[in-house]
């Protein structure tokens, strides 16, 4: 697919290259994000108890409101690798911090790649005085640092928002990582997301687990919950706007949301041996929980997801997840539709055109599941893909 560079917001600089950690030399390995001045940070992560050395590091440093910068490597994880990996971590925050001019706490850390391997500290020595001198200020520049985080990801993954706050133009820009091992708290993936809007720490942590929530965290591709998931958000205030009233937040949150889930959407469009991107809409529940339980039951199921693989309209299996997600209902309260056609209603089957259906699914690469309920007004929007062939030969070798 053709990728366009996207705009980096006010007051950052961004930088991707090779160093070695990748055997390809044509593949980026090592990215760098900068803020000029302090910036405030906050981060999401993984809710696995088993997770890499980048993930304790950085938990432990966000939020905050002095932070730098976000070094990242691709082909290796750092995950389950002992007191050496978070030494390696620190180690990693401290030769950016060296060059940066502050203090290595104010640098974040992210890893990403094959588990259990000790990051080759030689190559990484080598790269991040490369990766520093590197770091521009330009779009380019910015889509080399999504490149740089990508490991089997098919194109580098960037979104945006611009607008204007009390009559400051705005920008958030955010870059994410992600094929597979993808599943809610959260997907084997890495973002940074950047703005030039001025935040708190408290506001910048209650904003992007806002968006994460609706985005990262509604989102699956098989329900493998990786070690190394990773969401910061850097926000350097440089446009001199500020969240000054409740509308300001809305409207930040408004374009932080959608940032977060036009990134999540690019992992499921990316995800590996995928020929369906679905999406899955929960509607009329009592409460936002229940909504998502189900959202996900179904996303996760593999027979809901082989039955698209074939085109095949087997509504029996999207309904049985919806009764073993665990929401207190009856089958009466389950209406579906599948890309628009009434399947089933209220409890009882409807008469469709199966061949209809089945080629709705085939000829197009979206596929769209609508769940409706009488229970109440809450909603979720949850994405996920097909489970193939090609998905099991790509991660049946994916070390050897």
């Amino acid at each position: 697919m053709t990728v366009n560079a996207l705009p980096l917001p006010l007051g950052f600089r961004t930088a991707g290259l090779h160093c070695g950690v990748k055997k390809d030399p044509q593949l980026f390995d090592l990215s760098l994000f900068v803020s000029d001045k302090p910036a405030t940070a906050a981060g999401v992560f993984t809710t696995n108890l088993v997770h890499g050395a980048p993930v304790k590091v950085s938990r432990r440093r966000v939020p905050r409101g002095t932070a730098r910068g976000v070094v990242i490597n691709s082909g290796n994880s750092n995950a389950c690798t002992g007191d050496q990996g978070i030494a390696d971590a620190e180690w990693m925050t401290a030769e950016v911090a060296t060059k940066l001019g502050c203090a290595a706490d104010d640098v974040l850390v992210c890893s990403t790649g094959v588990i259990g391997r000790f990051l080759p500290k030689d190559k990484l020595a080598a790269g991040i005085p490369k990766v520093v001198d590197a770091l521009a200020a330009s779009d380019g520049a910015f889509l080399d640092a999504a490149r740089g985080i990508m490991t089997t990801d098919t194109f580098p993954k960037q979104a945006t928002r611009v607008g204007s706050l009390g009559g400051k133009p705005v920008r958030i820009s955010g870059v994410c990582k992600g094929a597979a091992m993808i599943a809610p708290n959260m997907a084997t993936m890495l973002s940074v997301i950047l703005t030039d809007v001025a935040l708190t720490p408290a506001e910048a942590d209650a904003c992007l687990r806002h968006a994460v929530d609706r985005s990262f965290n509604c989102i699956s591709v098989e329900g493998h919950m990786s070690t190394s998931d990773t969401v910061i958000l850097l926000a350097s205030g440089a446009s001199g706007a500020r969240l000054e009233s409740a509308n300001d937040r809305e409207t930040f949150q408004g374009w932080l949301d959608g940032v977060a889930a036009d990134l999540a959407q690019l992992i499921i469009r990316d995800a590996e041996g995928a020929d369906h991107e679905i999406e899955i809409d929960v509607r009329g529940l009592r409460t936002r929980a229940d909504a998502y339980r189900i959202a996900k039951a179904v996303a996760d199921s593999p027979l809901v997801k082989t039955a698209i693989t074939g085109a095949d309209p087997n509504w029996g299996r999207i309904v049985s997840a919806v009764g073993y997600a665990g929401v207190p209902l009856a089958e009466s309260d389950i209406t579906l539709r599948l890309n628009g056609l009434l399947l089933y209603q209220s409890g009882t089957p409807t008469p469709f055109n199966a061949a209809e259906v089945s080629a709705g699914i085939r000829n197009n690469r979206r596929v769209h599941i609508d769940l409706e309920f009488p229970l109440g007004s809450e909603s979720v929007r949850f994405w996920t893909c097909d489970l193939t062939a090609e998905y099991v030969r790509l991660n049946a070798d994916y070390t050897t």
